[in-house]
C-alpha cells in the first residue's frame, strides 16, 4: 500500500515472532498471498497486516504504553459491540484513550473484512487535535502518515485515496456529503468529541441517522462523556454503551466564598502552587482569551522576580480557536535543563482537547467563560460572560484522571457549581449565526430542514433569518431552494457572504484582489500581540502598509509584500525574521496562502472567469467595493456624529472602529464604512472596515432589502441618493450571473 520504510536497524529486525497482542480477526493477517522471497526473508517477524513490513521496536514499545490506558480493558467487549451493532456508543473520561485506540480496533475491524465497505474516518472539533491523533496513531500503528493513516483538515489534505484510517475536523466531513451524501468511502464513520457539541457534529449526528438507514452495512461510534449517555440513548434508541473511566480519584477544592473577580485570585494561586515546591505543570482555564493576555503579563513579570531556587515558571498561553500546537509532555532534550521548569498553560473553554501532557498535576478552574451567542435579530454575536456547564467543569477534573496526586482548584463554591451551572454544554446550533448550515443543508437537499431531526432544534427565528439572508443573497430560488447560484456559493468553503463577494468580483474583474481579502480575512489575524511598551514602534511598522481605501485593501498591501518577502528571501529564516520586525504573524500569513490556493483551485475547476490581477487602479478599486458590497450589503454603518460613533444600518447598535483600523491609526474617520465583523460586548468594535458612498451602496443593494430595512434618518440618506443615480449607474452592475438559470430574476443577479 505504501513504499518501503527506511531501513530498519538491526535493533528493529531482532525481535520474537510472537506478538503481545491478541489478534482478532487471524485471517485477514495472513500474508501468504505476497511476494514468496518476502515472505522468507521475514518468515521470523511478524509483519504489520496494514503495510506488510515487519514491525519494528517502536511499535513493540509504544503498544506497551497503549496497554496501559483505561480503555484498553474494553477492547473484546468493543469489537465484540462492533461486530454485533450499527452503532455503539463510547462512554469514557477525558484521556481515557477513546480517540486514539477506537479508530486503530475499527481499522482492525475494516481490514478483517478486506475493505469491501471502504475505510475508517474519525471526526474532531478541533483541527490541532485530528493532526496530532493523526500522527500518533500512524506512529502506534507503524505506518507512514499520509498513506495509511492521514488527515483531512480545512485547506490541508494529507491522504491519498488508500488512506485506512482518516482523521478530520467534524466541518470536512460535513463538506464531503454535499459530493458524496450517503459516505460511500467508509465502512465505520466515529464522531469524537460530541460533548463540544459544535454545529458540525450536531448536524452529522441528524444527517447519519438517515444514512444509516440507507446504508446497513455502515457502523457509526460515538465517542461521549458520561454526562451525554442518557441524552444519547433516547436519541439513537437502544444501543450498547462500553463506559470507560480513568484509574485514579481527584482531590477537588472549592473556594468557601463568592468572588467578585477570578483573574487575580488565579494568578495568585498560580504563585502559591510554584513556591509550595510540590512538582507538576498546571492548567489554568480562564473566561476568555483578554484574561489570557492579561494573565501572561501578569506571571511573566512577576516570575522573572521569584526565588530561582523554587525554579522558573514557563507560561504557556493556549488560544483553543487558533492553529496552535497542543501542551504536550516535555522531550527529552528539555527534561535535561537543569533548573525546574513548571508549566503554566492559560487556556480558555473548548481548550480541554488540547491538553495532551501527562505531567499537568494541577487544573485552576475559574467556572466562567464568555461565549458568542448570536441575535438573528440585529445580526451580531454577543459576548456573554456566563458560568460553564457541570459536563464541562468534569472534564477539566478528567484532566487530572491518569496522574495519582492530582488536585483542582475551583475558583466557585460547589452551590455555584449546583445552582448555577447547566447539566451539559449548550448546543451551538441554538447559538450560533445558521446560515451556512441552512445553505449546507439546502445543498443537500434537505427540503425545508424537517426531515433532518437534530438532537437540539434551532430556534424558528435563527432559521427564518438565515433562509431570509440566504434569499437577499441569492442562493434561494422563488420556490425557497437552493438556486444554482447557490449551488456555486456552497462550493467555497467559506461564510455565505464571503462566497457571494468572490463570485460577484468574477463580473467585476477583480478576482485576484478578492481571493486575497477572502483568504486573509478567513486566516486568523495578521497582527501580532504587542507588547507592552512596544505599541508605538507596532504601529509605526503597520502604517507603511496602510491603504487609504481602509481595511481589505490594507490587508491585500499585507498579503503582497508577504509574498515579495517569500520570493526574494533565501530561506524560511528571512521570511519569519520579516514578519518579526513588523509585528506579524507569520504562521497566520502561511494560513492565508495556503487558503487562498484553495479558493484558486476551486475557481478553476467550476471555470469562473478569472482576469489578470490591477490592484492599485482607480477603477480596480470600485470594482473591489462594488464585489465586497455585494456579499456585505447587510453590514453597513455610518458614523452619526462625525466622532466615529458608528450606527449600524439594521438596528441602534452603536460601535467604533478597531484600534488596528487603518482609520484609527490616520485619524480619517469615513462617514459611511462596510465592515466585516461586528460583536457586541465591553467594546464594541467594528473589524476590518472600508469606506464606501451611499450612492454606491444604493446601486447594489436588493430592493427587497433596502425597503425591509427599519426607518432611520441613514436609509433616508440612502433614500435620497438613490434619487441622484445617472439612469445609466446601474447597467453594468446589474449584469447577470451566466451560471444562474433564471436570469431575468432581480434575485440572481449580481447585486
Amino acid at each position: 500500500m505504501s513504499s518501503l520504510r527506511e531501513e530498519m536497524d538491526e535493533e528493529e529486525l531482532e525481535h520474537p515472532n510472537t506478538s503481545p497482542e491478541k489478534r482478532y480477526f487471524p485471517e485477514s493477517l495472513d500474508s501468504s498471498d505476497g511476494d514468496e522471497e518476502g515472505v522468507l526473508a521475514c518468515e521470523d517477524l511478524e509483519l504489520n497486516p496494514f503495510d506488510g513490513l515487519p514491525y519494528s521496536s517502536r511499535y513493540y514499545k509504544l503498544l506497551k504504553e497503549r496497554e496501559e490506558l483505561p480503555i484498553w480493558k474494553e477492547k473484546y467487549s468493543f469489537m465484540e459491540s462492533l461486530l454485533q451493532n450499527q452503532v455503539v456508543v463510547v462512554s469514557g473520561d477525558s484521556k481515557c484513550g477513546k480517540s486514539s485506540q477506537v479508530p486503530q480496533w475499527c481499522a482492525e475491524y475494516c481490514l478483517s473484512i478486506h475493505y469491501q465497505h471502504g475505510g475508517v474516518i474519525c471526526t474532531q472539533v478541533h483541527k490541532q487535535t485530528a493532526v496530532q491523533l493523526a500522527l500518533r496513531v500512524a506512529d502506534e500503528m507503524d505506518v507512514n502518515i499520509g498513506h495509511e493513516v492521514g488527515y483531512v483538515i480545512p485547506f490541508e489534505n494529507c491522504c491519498t485515496s488508500e488512506t485506512i484510517l482518516r482523521y478530520c475536523t467534524d466541518d470536512m466531513l460535513q463538506r464531503e456529503m454535499m459530493s458524496n451524501p450517503f459516505l460511500g468511502s467508509y465502512g465505520v464513520i466515529i464522531l469524537d468529541d460530541i460533548h463540544e457539541r459544535s454545529l458540525a457534529t450536531d448536524v452529522l449526528l441528524g444527517l447519519l441517522k438517515d444514512v444509516l438507514l440507507a446504508r446497513p452495512e455502515l457502523k457509526l461510534i460515538i465517542n461521549c462523556s458520561p454526562l451525554l449517555i442518557s441524552k444519547l440513548s433516547s436519541y439513537y434508541g437502544s444501543v450498547p454503551v462500553i463506559e470507560v473511566r480513568n484509574k485514579h480519584p481527584v482531590e477537588v477544592v472549592h473556594l468557601s466564598g463568592a468572588q467578585k473577580e477570578s483573574l487575580e485570585p488565579a494568578v495568585r494561586l498560580i504563585f502559591e502552587i510554584h513556591r509550595s515546591g510540590e512538582k507538576g505543570d498546571v492548567v489554568v482555564f480562564l473566561a476568555c482569551e483578554q484574561d489570557i493576555e492579561k494573565a501572561y503579563e501578569i506571571v511573566c513579570q512577576e516570575g522573572s522576580n521569584l526565588n530561582p531556587d523554587v525554579g522558573e515558571l514557563v507560561v504557556i498561553p493556549l488560544y483553543p480557536k487558533e492553529k496552535c500546537s497542543l501542551f504536550r509532555p516535555v522531550d527529552e532534550t528539555e527534561k535535561r535543563c537543569r533548573v525546574y521548569q513548571r508549566r503554566v498553560v492559560l487556556t480558555t473553554s473548548c481548550g480541554e482537547s488540547l491538553i495532551w501532557s501527562h505531567t499537568v498535576k494541577f487544573v485552576i478552574d475559574v467556572g466562567l467563560e464568555r461565549r458568542q451567542v448570536y441575535s438573528p435579530r440585529i445580526r451580531a454575536n454577543s459576548l456573554v460572560l456566563q458560568p460553564i456547564s457541570q459536563s464541562q467543569a468534569e472534564i477539566r477534573k478528567q484532566l487530572l484522571g491518569s496522574s495519582p496526586s492530582g488536585k483542582l482548584f475551583c475558583l466557585y463554591t460547589e452551590e455555584f457549581a449546583s445552582k448555577d451551572m447547566r447539566p451539559l454544554k449548550p448546543a451551538e446550533m441554538q447559538e450560533a449565526n445558521l446560515t451556512s448550515m441552512v445553505l449546507f443543508m439546502k445543498r443537500v437537499d434537505i427540503a425545508g430542514l424537517g426531515r433532518c431531526d437534530f438532537m437540539s432544534r434551532p430556534a424558528p427565528e435563527s432559521l427564518m433569518q438565515a433562509l431570509e439572508d440566504l434569499d437577499y443573497l441569492a442562493a434561494l430560488d422563488n420556490d425557497g431552494n437552493l438556486s444554482e447560484f447557490g449551488i456555486i456559493m456552497s462550493e467555497f468553503p467559506l461564510d455565505p457572504q464571503l462566497s457571494k463577494s468572490i463570485l460577484a468580483s468574477c463580473e467585476f474583474d477583480c478576482v485576484d484582489e478578492m481571493l486575497t481579502i477572502a483568504a486573509m480575512v478567513t486566516a486568523p489575524s495578521c497582527f501580532l500581540h504587542v507588547p507592552h511598551g512596544a505599541e508605538e514602534a507596532a504601529v509605526t511598522c503597520w502604517r507603511t502598509f496602510l491603504h487609504p481605501e481602509g481595511d481589505h485593501f490594507t490587508l491585500i498591501n499585507i498579503y503582497n509584500a508577504y509574498q515579495d518577502t517569500v520570493l526574494n528571501s533565501a530561506n524560511e529564516h528571512c521570511v519569519e525574521t520579516w514578519c518579526h520586525d513588523c509585528f506579524l504573524s507569520c504562521s497566520a500569513l502561511r494560513m492565508a496562502e495556503v487558503i487562498r490556493a484553495e479558493l484558486l483551485e476551486i475557481i478553476k475547476r467550476i471555470e469562473l472567469p478569472y482576469a489578470e490581477p490591477a490592484f492599485g487602479s482607480k477603477e480596480n478599486g470600485l470594482n473591489i467595493k462594488k464585489a465586497l458590497l455585494s456579499g456585505y450589503f447587510m453590514q453597513i454603518a455610518r458614523d452619526v456624529d462625525g466622532s466615529g460613533n458608528y450606527l449600524m444600518l439594521t438596528h441602534k447598535q452603536v460601535a467604533q472602529l478597531h484600534p488596528l483600523s487603518s482609520y484609527s491609526i490616520t485619524k480619517k474617520m469615513p462617514e459611511w464604512v462596510l465592515f466585516h465583523q461586528f460583536s457586541i460586548s465591553e467594546n464594541n468594535y467594528i473589524r476590518v472596515a472600508s469606506a464606501v458612498s451611499p450612492e454606491l451602496f444604493m446601486q447594489l443593494v436588493p430592493q427587497y432589502y433596502f425597503s425591509n430595512l427599519p426607518p432611520s434618518e441613514s436609509k433616508d440618506i440612502l433614500q435620497q441618493a438613490s434619487g441622484h443615480l445617472p439612469t445609466t449607474a446601474v447597467s453594468k452592475d446589474q449584469d447577470v450571473c451566466d451560471k444562474c438559470p433564471d436570469a431575468t430574476e432581480q434575485r440572481c443577479t449580481i447585486q
